[in-house]
C-alpha cells in the first residue's frame, strides 16, 4: 500500500494558522497584556472589538500586508497596532510606536503559539514515507522564526508566505509558485488547511489534493465529500492511502 500511495503523493503542502498552530491566547488578551505593560488599564473585549475593525480596515485597504503598496508586514502590523489602541483614546505616539514594536516581535516567538498536538506526529508520518512537505501561508515574514521556535522549521522544504510571494490564498498564482517549487504535476501534491475557500477550493482548482481540516467537526460543509475531511490530523495517511489515483 505504501509504495503506491508514494507513487500517488510525493509532496504535502500545509496551511499554518489553526492548521498546525493557534494563537495561544486571544488577541485582545495579548494586546491588552502589553498595554498593562505600559502602564495602561483597558477591557479586552473593547481591545478585541477595536482590533478586528483595524485589522477588516488594513486588509481591505492594504491587501497583503500592503506588499504591493511598497509597505510590507512590520509597517502593516504597526498600523493595525496603532488603530486599534486609538480606538480605544491612546493618543500618545511614541506610545502606540512602542506598542506596536512590542507586539510585533512578541508574536515573532513560540510563547504566544501553541502547536496542535497532532501536527507534529503528521509531518513526521509524511516524512518517513518519503514526502517532502512545504508551507503555503497567509502569513508575514515572521513565520520562519515562529515555525522554528515551535519546533517544526526543519520538518518544510520551502515556506511560502503570501508576504513573500506577493499575493495570498485564494489568489492562485500563490498556488501556481508553490507548484514550481514542488516541480511535480498538481495530481502528486496534497494540500491540507482550515480554510473552505483559500484552502481547500483553491487547491482543489488546481488538481490538487486538497483536504479540509475542520477540527471543531461540524457539518458546516456538506458539499465537501467525506473523503476529502479531516476532523483532525491523525486521519490524514489515512485519506491519502484512500486517494491513490
Amino acid at each position: 500500500m505504501a509504495g503506491s500511495m508514494h507513487r500517488g503523493v510525493r509532496w504535502v503542502l500545509w496551511d499554518v494558522k489553526d492548521t498546525l498552530l493557534r494563537v495561544r491566547r486571544s488577541v485582545g488578551e495579548q494586546y491588552c497584556e502589553e498595554a498593562r505593560r505600559a502602564g495602561l488599564t483597558l477591557p479586552a473585549a473593547e481591545v478585541e472589538a477595536a482590533f478586528r475593525h483595524a485589522y477588516r480596515q488594513h486588509s481591505s485597504l492594504h491587501p497583503n500586508y500592503g506588499v504591493d503598496q511598497g509597505i510590507g508586514g512590520q509597517a502593516w502590523w504597526a498600523g493595525v497596532v496603532h488603530d486599534t489602541f486609538s480606538q480605544c483614546g491612546v493618543r500618545d505616539q511614541a506610545l502606540l510606536h512602542r506598542l506596536a514594536q512590542n507586539l510585533y516581535h512578541g508574536f515573532s516567538g513560540p510563547e504566544n503559539w501553541e502547536v496542535f498536538p497532532d501536527s507534529k506526529p503528521a509531518l513526521q508520518s509524511c516524512m518517513s514515507l518519503g514526502m517532502q512537505l512545504g508551507v503555503v501561508s497567509n502569513f508575514d515574514n515572521r513565520l520562519e522564526g515562529i515555525l522554528h521556535g515551535c519546533g517544526l522549521l526543519s520538518h518544510f522544504h520551502f515556506l511560502l508566505t503570501s508576504e513573500m510571494a506577493g499575493v495570498a490564498k485564494p489568489d492562485p498564482e500563490i498556488f501556481q509558485q508553490a507548484l514550481k517549487l514542488c516541480g511535480v504535476p498538481p495530481t502528486s501534491v496534497a494540500h491540507i488547511g482550515d480554510d473552505y475557500v483559500k484552502d481547500y477550493l483553491t487547491a482543489r482548482s488546481f488538481g490538487i489534493r486538497g483536504y479540509l481540516l475542520d477540527r471543531r467537526g461540524g457539518d458546516s460543509r456538506p458539499e465537501v465529500p467525506p473523503q476529502h475531511r479531516l476532523r483532525s490530523l491523525d486521519e490524514l495517511l489515512t485519506r491519502l492511502k484512500e486517494d491513490v489515483h
